[in-house]
């Protein structure tokens, strides 16, 4: 008989950026895995219709994120006969299975300033208590595997670095249209508005280059998104994947300027759509850039969007091949290996 292995995918449909373009592409990808090798998958959100064909839709509202965590989640795992449970940063009050984990960053612990007061106390309490109890941990680049383990004294051996994809959709503009991105004239940002992705560097950076830096991301900061607009950047705030990809074709090119990540999706995304990458010399994005972007101090992002500029040509077809070595198959293939070693199968 099939072992069920539930996904917490609250986050689909809730514009949560990163963690919600995660748990899109590895339910996608883990679809066309799972019942083959004995395992049924489903998955937990307040939008079934989202849920691609092949994983087993569960709906579960949810008014308080607490609740739901300590009381309906349980509740609804117990009542399904679940095997494993796969969440993130947090793990269910008295889970009734074994759990694994994905934490994306450690932003909230290594600097307070990076993360509004409630957030950061909410991450403070959950994440070690999910870490520790987890089955195994999974985290998507090798720089929070070693932020895991030197924070929470994690054993290396229950750490499983499963990086993130790039999703089809992001690829490089028709030929015919090829021209008109080239002589793009703005800088892109991608990344929700707040002091840690650092958009207030990369506004004086293209200012000081001559172009316009267009925003991409919800305003989680509304002050400083208040404060950008005056500056002169132009925030389209959260957009649909077409247009983001559109975006980012049509860009002169992609900075990352930000202050801490855990991985750097933008970059990748950016890559694989032939546009050439900005980004500072910060751990996790040094690991997904690797040669094919200009990674420079915060100080010389303006020097780097030059740089961009003038390398165009070589830095597109880096970023390509470079974007090729990520795959959300290979994600799923990882993340569906360790279900099958926690479950003993």
């Amino acid at each position: 008989m099939s072992r069920l292995v539930v996904v917490d995918a609250d986050v689909l449909g809730r514009r949560r950026t990163g963690d919600e373009t995660y748990v899109r592409n590895l339910l996608r990808e883990l679809a066309p895995l799972g019942e083959p090798g004995g395992l049924r998958l489903a998955a937990v959100t307040r939008h079934p219709e989202l849920v691609p064909a092949g994983i087993e839709p569960v709906e579960l509202a949810a008014r308080s994120q607490e609740l739901r965590m300590a009381v309906s989640l349980p509740r609804l795992l117990r009542r399904l006969g679940a095997a494993l449970v796969h969440t993130q940063y947090a793990l269910p009050a008295r889970c009734p299975c074994p759990a694994v984990v994905t934490v994306h960053d450690v932003s909230f612990a290594r600097d307070s300033s990076l993360m509004g007061l409630r957030d950061r106390v909410v991450f403070r309490a959950v994440v070690p208590r999910a870490v520790r109890a987890a089955a195994r941990v999974l985290t998507v680049s090798e720089r929070t595997k070693r932020d895991l383990v030197e924070l929470y004294g994690l054993e290396e051996t229950r750490i499983v670095v499963t990086p993130n994809g790039v999703d089809p959709a992001f690829q490089p503009a028709a030929p015919e249209a090829g021209a008109s991105h080239a002589r793009a004239g703005y800088v892109l940002a991608v990344g929700a508005i707040q002091h840690r992705k650092n958009q207030l560097a990369a506004l004086e950076a293209a200012s000081a280059v001559g172009l316009p830096l267009v925003l991409v991301g919800p305003e989680k900061d509304r002050a400083l998104a208040g404060e950008l607009r005056r500056r002169g950047a132009r925030l389209e705030g959260y957009v649909d994947q077409r247009r983001l990809v559109d975006l980012y074709r049509g860009a002169a090119c992609v900075i990352q300027p930000s202050r801490f990540e855990g991985f750097g999706l933008p970059v990748l995304e950016a890559m694989a759509c032939g546009t050439p990458v900005v980004a500072v010399r910060e751990p996790a994005l040094l690991e997904v850039a690797g040669d094919a972007a200009v990674l420079v101090g915060e100080s010389e992002l303006a020097d780097g969007i030059r740089r961009a500029l003038s390398e165009r040509e070589r830095l597109a077809a880096a970023g390509l091949e470079r974007a090729r070595t990520f795959s959300w198959r290979a994600t799923a293939k990882r993340t569906l290996a360790v279900y099958r070693e926690v479950l003993g199968t």
